[in-house]
């Protein structure tokens, strides 16, 4: 069955699928006002959540389909100690078709594990956070008006920001693009994406200390903040908290038709004066979430039981290889839950597979 848990779930023909059938949606939304009609979406949502469990909510309803679930697990059976995947065996029966926001990693890998119609990775924990690549894309699309040869420059967050990691992934599979890394030592992209085999012989990677000199390289400036909710030690929050601000006279050298994105919530990272600037397009990649996820439930429901659209192989160690090593991430499902647990191997380093965490052996 066809889930889209992590972006390279979708062969890049897939994705410019659903990014070009938004694109038709936005032209043409009276085609697709009865495209779910019957249809059932179940958002499940562990974590506080506005743009994505709206614009889930809003795509689904001007399908013609609807929507039930939770906002609040304390709302649901989840109070009472249901686990993750109980949960989903249950609505499974309910609805069609599930979105999972989740505060741990590889919980919506372990929901498409025992789920019996197709799950959405709506964000789990720091980890993924594929629908908003696929928001991303289209609105690099509609704004720049290529997903190639471009040079994007990710700001603030690159250790615990999920729509960074995901976004990157999705880049690498064009041709021509440059991704510049602005963060403090904290806050650097994890190692298992900057030093990913594969995503250095298709992307091109530089990182940098400022904003300011490598404004006027980009076409894309990917804002971000910082997560004060990932950071188990305060004082290392209040430490890197203010450490990129995005103001006019910062923007001042950048060229005049670049983007710059936000998955919002912001904080203090794009000053309100920036809000006015043509090139502020962090309100339009609201609504091309909508307009992405319209053409996404389509697609996945289109694509259910078509075999020419499954998931891709992914290559796993055995059970007996797997029962020697552990997760080393204290928050993924797999130490959380009693979920069976599974590891690959990655550039010569065994991983987790619901988090892409290091292993340790015991």
């Amino acid at each position: 069955m066809k889930h889209l848990i992590d972006p390279t779930d979708l062969t890049l023909e897939e994705t410019n699928n659903i990014v070009a059938l938004a694109e038709e949606i936005i032209a043409h939304p009276e085609y697709y006002t009865a495209r779910m009609k019957g249809k059932k979406l179940a958002t499940l949502f562990y974590e506080p959540s506005t743009r994505t469990r709206l614009s889930f909510t809003t795509a689904m309803l001007e399908l013609g389909g609807t929507v039930l679930g939770f906002d609040n697990p304390q709302n649901s059976s989840v109070s009472k100690g249901e686990t993750m995947q109980d949960t989903v065996r249950v609505m499974g029966c309910f609805a069609d078709i599930i979105a999972i926001r989740h505060h741990i990693e590889g919980a919506p890998f372990a929901a498409a594990e025992v789920s019996r119609v197709p799950i959405i990775n709506a964000g789990d924990g720091s980890h993924s956070h594929p629908t908003q690549t696929l928001t991303d894309l289209l609105t690099i699309k509609r704004e720049i008006g290529r997903l190639d040869n471009l040079t994007i420059g990710f700001c603030g967050d690159l250790r615990f920001g999920r729509t960074v990691h995901s976004l990157i992934k999705a880049l690498a599979r064009y041709n021509g693009n440059k991704v510049i890394l602005i963060a403090p030592d904290d806050l650097k992209l994890p190692d298992y994406i900057r030093h990913d085999e594969a995503l250095q012989q298709t992307i091109e990677f530089r990182e940098v200390s400022t904003m300011e000199e490598v404004m006027p390289e980009l076409d894309v400036l990917y804002m971000t903040r910082v997560q004060k909710e990932r950071f188990l030690d305060e004082e290392e929050f209040d430490r890197v908290k203010d450490s990129f601000v995005l103001n006019l006279e910062k923007l001042a050298p950048a060229k005049k038709t670049m983007a710059i994105l936000h998955p919002l919530p912001r904080v203090n990272e794009i000053l309100p004066e920036v809000d006015d600037d043509p090139r502020a397009a962090y309100f339009r990649q609201v609504e091309c979430g909508k307009f992405v996820r319209m053409a996404l439930l389509s697609r996945l429901l289109d694509w259910k039981n078509d075999e020419a659209h499954g998931m891709p192989e992914k290559k796993i160690l055995s059970r007996d290889e797997s029962a020697s090593y552990v997760c080393s991430n204290r928050n993924c499902i797999c130490n959380k839950e009693p979920v069976k647990k599974y590891f690959r191997v990655l550039d010569g380093t065994v991983r987790c597979s619901y988090c892409d965490s290091k292993a340790k052996q015991i």
